[in-house]
């Protein structure tokens, strides 16, 4: 992207956040307040503006007035262009109402804000990013007194709240920042220090000094920055290179994705080009990186090139499940439901049970906040850990991935390979698929009994169907899963097979047919 097409985007963006009272500026019609998995996003302008911001504080005020949740709120954000704004917004609108703000004075990462809840730092958080998404997109997640991603029993009430705001912006208090701060209801606190010395407690540094492992690590313009120099820094791991300090809220110089777009995913080869050839060129033994949010990871090698979300998850809990041997036996491993089973396959060879849950970190949190996991990881690169945050945690992933291979001495790929050869190795794939209407009602209104006739599928037995999220079909070595996309036309279709790609694709053409897709 050259400067004047950033500069334009920058302006556009601007505008956007502002038009629903200081600009005339035509756009989509304001979008309601709904939280998907990880809050409430939207394009800058009628999906997201300041309006939105305003409202979704306004109702985190309300609400946690009528439920006596105590403590001070962690507002922050990313490094997206209007995140600072947003976290702006947020803290008037809370201190209007009276509470207590700790507003974040840097770009955030999204597991910081967990952290800060758990050690009881803070008593919410509200997080102004997209994640991974392109650029012109915003939005604004909630953290309650669990750390984790909101539930339908904070979120239904918040969009309830926040829709009424939308539509009288009366309802809404502010109270300009400086004024605030001058009364003592926002204040500044050490966000870095805290979360570095929880993080070294985690992983184990002396193994990455000691190894001489060439680290490389790109943070995609991302909240991360300032986190892996205080690693470099104060923790001295001087092998570890942060080869990309650029911090540019348009990302202009982020690789468009395979759509064309500019998506800062950590898990996707072309924006993780520049990083990859570094590799390729010997300049790293490993590389890692994540979104501006630092809520996923991405890895690779020279060997390996990048690994997928769901080889890098296996490698590391069977690293774990070795190199960790204080955690506590009864600790099981959490997959989501679009997860592969090779995870499983490593967990039972263990004598460990696996928990199953639908797509969003959300469904983590009881059980990550009661000590119940070893691991807990979905295939769109995001982990936990036992003892760790209730969110998705990028930062985390990387360090002890880089730490698998510094203590093992060999490639990602190796051991990854190493795992296939134990316990099979799995043909994975995921296809997004555009739908009508009529496909949409179809795959909503199946259930699993609806299924029951099922025998057989691809030729292989049907064991089990589970209709909790989408439609999944449980076979002898395979699983098909068809799941509606709650903001784009399309269903998502996976499937891994133990059988080998051709019986994938067999799988998938079978599958698609019998949830009413037809795949090109």
């Amino acid at each position: 992207m050259v400067h004047r097409e950033a500069g334009q985007l920058s302006r556009e963006a601007i505008n956007a956040y502002y038009f629903i009272r200081e600009f005339d500026a035509p756009g989509d019609p304001l979008s309601q307040v709904k939280f998907g998995t990880s809050g409430h996003r939207g394009r800058l302008g009628g999906g997201f503006c300041r309006l939105h911001a305003q409202s979704i504080a306004q109702a985190v005020a309300r609400l946690h007035g009528e439920r006596g949740i105590k403590g001070p709120i962690l507002v922050g954000g990313d490094t997206r262009l209007m995140s600072a704004e947003t976290a702006k917004t947020c803290a008037e609108v809370l201190a209007g109402n009276g509470l207590q703000v700790q507003l974040a004075g840097m770009p955030l990462p999204t597991p910081v804000f967990s952290l800060e809840i758990i050690a009881g730092r803070a008593g919410a958080s509200l997080n102004g990013t997209a994640s991974h998404n392109p650029p012109h997109d915003m939005g604004l997640k909630y953290n309650p007194p669990s750390g984790g991603p909101a539930g339908a029993e904070y979120t239904a009430v918040i969009e309830k709240y926040a829709n009424e705001c939308l539509r009288d912006p009366r309802l809404i208090r502010r109270l300009p920042l400086a004024k605030a701060k001058a009364q003592g209801l926002v204040t500044m606190p050490d966000l870095v220090g805290p979360y570095l010395k929880r993080l070294g407690e985690m992983v184990d540094l002396e193994i990455l000094r000691k190894s001489g492992l060439r680290i490389g690590i790109h943070p995609l313009g991302g909240s991360s920055v300032p986190y892996y120099e205080g690693l470099r820094r104060d923790f001295g791991l001087k092998n570890l290179r942060i080869v990309d300090k650029n911090v540019d809220p348009t990302f202009g110089f982020i690789p468009r994705d395979h759509d064309g777009q500019i998506r800062m995913d950590p898990s996707s080869p072309y924006p993780m080009k520049p990083l990859l050839d570094l590799a390729q060129a010997g300049r790293f033994d490993f590389v890692g990186a994540s979104d501006p949010d630092a809520d996923r990871f991405g890895v690779a090698t020279k060997t390996s090139g990048l690994l997928t979300p769901n080889e890098a998850l296996c490698v590391l809990l069977a690293y774990l499940l070795e190199y960790r041997p204080s955690w506590p036996k009864h600790l099981c491993v959490g997959r989501t439901i679009g997860t592969t089973h090779l995870l499983d396959r490593i967990a039972r060879a263990h004598g460990r049970e696996v928990d199953e849950v639908n797509v969003g970190f959300k469904w983590y949190v009881e059980g990550i906040r009661s000590d119940k996991y070893l691991l807990a990881g979905e295939e769109s690169a995001g982990l936990s850990v036992y003892q760790w945050t209730a969110e998705k945690d990028g930062i985390l992933a990387v360090l002890l991935l880089a730490e698998a291979m510094a203590r093992t001495g060999k490639d990602l790929r190796v051991l990854y390979q190493e795992l296939t050869a134990r316990h099979g190795s799995p043909a994975y794939r995921r296809v997004d698929v555009a739908i009508d209407e009529s496909q949409r009602a179809k795959i909503k209104s199946m259930k699993g009994a609806a299924l029951k006739e099922l025998k057989e599928l691809a030729g292989r037995k049907v064991v089990d169907v589970r209709d909790t999220d989408g439609i999944k079909v449980y076979l002898e070595d395979a699983w098909i899963l068809a799941r509606l996309s709650g903001t784009e036309p399309i269903a998502k279709l996976y499937g891994e097979s133990f059988q080998g790609p051709e019986h994938l694709g067999r799988l998938l053409k079978e599958g698609g047919a019998l949830f009413g897709l037809r795949l090109d």
